[in-house]
């Protein structure tokens, strides 16, 4: 009514009131009084407390570098591939180059691409099984979304010569139980491409210890583990009564 007030009478007829005879059904005829409360004005005109409110929030969505509209984001729980390695390149360190396709947001913010990245891996030497290399938020864009991370985890392919021990090589090889009784030498191909020879002669148990043959230690590469030999020692299917007799003397010297 304030607002038809207005119109028709002008500012006089919202601060004096309207004349008597206008004043039929219900007409506002008293003077205007200010209620002093301006954001009650803001809400009777706005129809809301805060008519900038919409702006606020888009300048903090373009703040924060979201697209309008698109609210918080999110990240998915990290995405984990397998990194094969072989015991030569545990061994010596190396450094692998892992092609990825990936979807990535275009520069509108709303559509995306596949496009190829290469992540490159710096392998340390003496890097064990089970070893994790991160690359924070290199997975999928979204418009909604915080790229995932990718992580590679260390796995050891099998070696034709040695098995792992932590830092140590195993070593495994067979004998006649005449070699284990009298003495031999072993003949050793390292994984650095020499040629170790390990007189033995001891009566063999189960293992030999070679000191700082083994692998790399990751946090001090100058350092090394144990190369550990392992025998197999094969016996005679039968023996004649004649070695029995012959066995039995020399052991009992």
């Amino acid at each position: 009514r304030k607002k038809a007030t207005y119109d028709k009478f002008g500012e006089e007829g919202l601060k004096g009131g309207i004349p008597q005879e206008f004043g039929f059904n219900g007409a506002w005829t008293s003077p205007y009084v200010f209620h002093g409360n301006p954001q009650k004005t803001f809400k009777l005109f706005f129809g809301v407390d805060n008519p900038f409110a919409d702006f606020s929030s888009l300048g903090a969505e373009e703040a924060s570098g979201r697209p309008p509209g698109r609210g918080e984001q999110t990240q998915d729980g990290p995405i984990e591939r397998d990194l094969n390695l072989t015991l030569d390149e545990l061994y010596h360190g190396c450094t692998k180059k892992i092609t990825l396709s990936c979807r990535v947001m275009n520069e509108d913010g709303y559509t995306s691409s596949i496009k190829e990245k290469i992540l490159s891996i710096a392998v340390k030497p003496g890097w064990k099984e089970g070893t994790r290399v991160t690359f924070p938020k290199e997975g999928d864009q979204g418009p909604k979304d915080v790229p995932a991370d990718i992580v590679f985890i260390v796995r050891q392919k099998p070696h034709p010569r040695f098995t792992r021990q932590h830092n140590n090589l195993v070593y495994k090889t067979s004998i006649s139980l005449e070699m284990a009784l009298t003495g031999f030498s072993v003949d050793v191909e390292t994984l650095d491409g020499r040629r170790v020879n390990i007189p033995i002669n001891d009566i063999v148990q189960y293992s030999k210890v070679v000191p700082g043959e083994g692998l790399p230690l990751p946090q001090d590469p100058a350092l090394r583990g144990d190369l550990i030999l392992t025998f197999d020692t094969q016996f005679p299917p039968k023996l004649s009564p004649e070695s029995k007799r012959l066995i039995k003397q020399a052991l009992s010297l």
